[in-house]
């Protein structure tokens, strides 16, 4: 549509703000996971086992939490953004999983799936020119 053809100069401005609204969720997200301590962390680390991991959940769940809490920050401002995202995808992965083994519905699994996807995209497409990252 012509209309709206002009908004693709606004490229940046539109990582700009998938960078804020994703880096803040999944700040939010992540950091009442990191505050819940090893039983919190040990819940959230179970779900490797539909992966077929099942040794140290704690630690898993603490590199989700951390992943999902940090990486949410980065995000936000645009530092080691690639990586970052891959890691964020994996955590998505492991969440979308588990949700589908232990759900006959799969729209339990659909957040998990959809931000996952958002994230792989991300990782291809960069930050933007309004980051730390910026080249």
């Amino acid at each position: 549509m012509a209309l709206l053809a002009s908004l693709g100069k606004y490229r940046n401005t539109g990582l700009l703000i998938i960078r804020l609204g994703l880096g803040i969720m999944m700040m939010m997200h992540g950091y009442p996971k990191l505050l819940g301590g090893p039983e919190k962390w040990e819940a959230v680390g179970s779900s490797m086992k539909h992966l077929g991991i099942t040794f140290v959940p704690a630690v898993w769940g603490l590199l989700a939490a951390a992943t999902e809490t940090f990486g949410g920050f980065l995000v936000l401002i645009g530092l080691a953004f690639r990586p970052v995202c891959l890691l964020l995808t994996f955590t998505m992965v492991v969440a979308a999983t588990m949700h589908l083994q232990t759900s006959a519905n799969y729209m339990v699994a659909s957040q998990a799936i959809e931000v996952g996807v958002v994230f792989l995209g991300l990782a291809f497409i960069g930050p933007g020119k309004y980051s730390i990252d910026k080249k």
